[in-house]
């Protein structure tokens, strides 16, 4: 078995083996023994970096309900292990839907051979690796600011536990689990946003080529004194009309099963996202200065949480303006040169290309960045609201 899954859109290839290294999301070529052991496999990595956490946040919770700072301080982050456990489960049970997107918008990048469509790829590549990079440095900076403003004696964050974590060895041994546990969750909470992201960003490329097959159908095909194409290249530009018109449709019936695959997956973590965004930036505006690194954790975190939901309704817009170019693409052809017959037949592409292909969260709402915008606006007013139950 192969160590590490192929892919052409780098950060793609990042989050499938960082989710299969742990069990999250395996391909279904395991016989025998292994594929008795992959459901443990997957149950000990489930339980390490967020089971116990929400079982011990949950515990803590109880105990300081009714007091608003202390709910907040640990509230941030088990919201976020919530949405973590649903993000999961959702890629979990829908594992041969989201593989099968993956395989097919591998097949399609992998087999371009023309030089502007490579470029088209690489850009493609270049754009989410550089989103990936702010993400993963926000979340970097998080995640050790908090295994590193612990106090002495202190834990990095707020749980309940069942024993006396103040004593030897036990305080060692539940730090190390929180600092290892809360990475291994940073990495692969960035890995399932990154996982929907880049499949929208590989849909969006492969629009992009679209366009520059449609751009360029008739490439090489000589035009006679009429300023017609001649009867006997008729058929090659036919031809490659119809290889347009199946991978229009093949395009659109993957962002389709995109928006049916993590359409609620999207929903869950908005929602959470409002609250976190929200109680983050109490805790922040609560926070003193004697711990100038627990400061920049909790602003990282706060960056990193829209940073999370920007990256997909960033997405979701450039999705459904690649889909609607798809018409300016059809029209910057020659069809002026073409017979009537395939002059109809873009016309019948551009009349698709009207109606977008969209992403949604739950059906409710559009990514967008308009979208991106409202969310911001709601955390802010819960956060206004949070301001006044304390005063």
């Amino acid at each position: 078995m192969k160590i590490f899954i192929n892919n052409a859109n780098g950060t793609l290839w990042l989050s499938l083996n960082l989710l299969r290294w742990v069990g999250f999301l395996v391909p279904d070529n395991f016989e025998g023994r292994k594929k008795k052991l992959l459901p443990f496999y997957s149950f000990f990595w489930f339980m390490f970096i967020v089971g116990i956490y929400v079982i011990v946040q949950t515990g803590d919770l109880i105990q300081v309900w009714g007091d608003i700072t202390l709910m907040t301080g640990t509230s941030f982050l088990l919201f976020t292990n919530m949405a973590f456990i649903t993000k999961i489960i959702n890629v979990m049970v829908r594992r041969d839907a989201v593989l099968a997107i993956i395989d097919e918008g591998d097949e399609v990048l992998r087999s371009e051979r023309r030089i502007e469509g490579k470029a088209i790829v690489k850009s493609s590549n270049q754009e989410t690796s550089r989103l990936l990079y702010l993400y993963g440095l926000l979340t970097v900076v998080t995640v050790f600011g908090w295994a590193a403003s612990a106090e002495k004696g202190s834990l990095p964050l707020r749980a309940w536990y069942p024993y006396d974590t103040s004593k030897s060895p036990a305080y060692e041994l539940t730090y190390l689990h929180q600092s290892v546990a809360v990475i291994l969750l940073a990495f692969l909470n960035v890995s399932l946003d990154v996982l929907v992201t880049s499949l929208a960003a590989v849909c969006r490329c492969r629009f992009q080529l679209l366009a520059l097959s449609l751009r360029t159908l008739c490439h090489d095909i000589p035009i006679d004194e009429k300023h017609l194409v001649s009867p006997e290249h008729k058929q090659i530009v036919h031809e490659r009309l119809r290889l347009c018109i199946l991978q229009h449709q093949s395009i659109l019936e993957s962002a389709a099963k995109i928006k049916t695959c993590f359409s609620g997956h999207i929903l869950a973590q908005f929602t959470v996202s409002i609250v976190i965004i929200c109680v983050t930036a109490y805790t922040l505006a609560l926070e003193t200065h004697d711990n100038p690194i627990r400061l920049i954790a909790m602003f990282s975190y706060l960056l990193g949480m829209m940073m999370q939901v920007f990256l997909y309704c960033y997405q979701g817009d450039y999705l459904s303006e690649e889909s609607s170019d798809i018409a300016d693409a059809a029209y910057e052809c020659p069809w002026y040169a073409c017979p009537i017959p395939l002059r109809r037949s873009l016309l019948v592409i551009m009349a698709r290309s009207r109606r977008v292909a969209i992403l949604t969260a739950g059906g409710f709402s559009t990514l967008s960045l308009a979208c991106f915008v409202s969310i911001i606006k709601a955390s802010y007013s819960f956060f206004t609201v949070l301001q006044q139950v304390e005063e």
